[in-house]
């Protein structure tokens, strides 16, 4: 899958200062088209309005977990292929294996590093 870094990217985090520095990471990385919500019906009605190249979500938000809105997301034909990562503080083994399950491209714990974000997505992407 080639990266083009002027794709749109969703950041989905109820932490507005998540939002801040997941978004301060990609634009570090090159990414220029970066859109945020703060919250799961939020996001899934930006992504039924828009076409994004990439979609990074916390787990634990209210009403709708990242988890939900994976499954959500990849049940959704026009957005099932949509590259997926998981960003969250859970580091639990059942959850990583029902994000793989449910279709995630990779997952990521928080805390993490600009060189962290950028193997993770490397891996989903291909080289930079």
């Amino acid at each position: 899958m080639a990266l083009d870094k002027g794709m749109n990217v969703l950041v989905v985090d109820d932490y507005k200062t998540m939002v801040r520095i997941v978004r301060s990471l990609l634009e570090q990385l090159g990414f220029r088209n970066i859109d945020d919500a703060c919250d799961g019906p939020t996001a899934l009605d930006m992504i039924r309005h828009k076409e994004y190249g990439l979609i990074l979500s916390d787990w634990n938000m209210s009403p709708m977990t990242g988890y939900e809105l994976l499954k959500t997301v990849r049940a959704d034909p026009a957005n099932a292929k949509t590259p997926f990562v998981m960003v969250t503080a859970e580091a639990k083994a059942e959850n990583v294996v029902a994000a793989r399950q449910a279709g995630v491209n990779n997952y990521i714990i928080k805390p993490f590093t600009l060189a962290v974000l950028k193997q993770k997505l490397t891996t989903v992407f291909g080289e930079f």
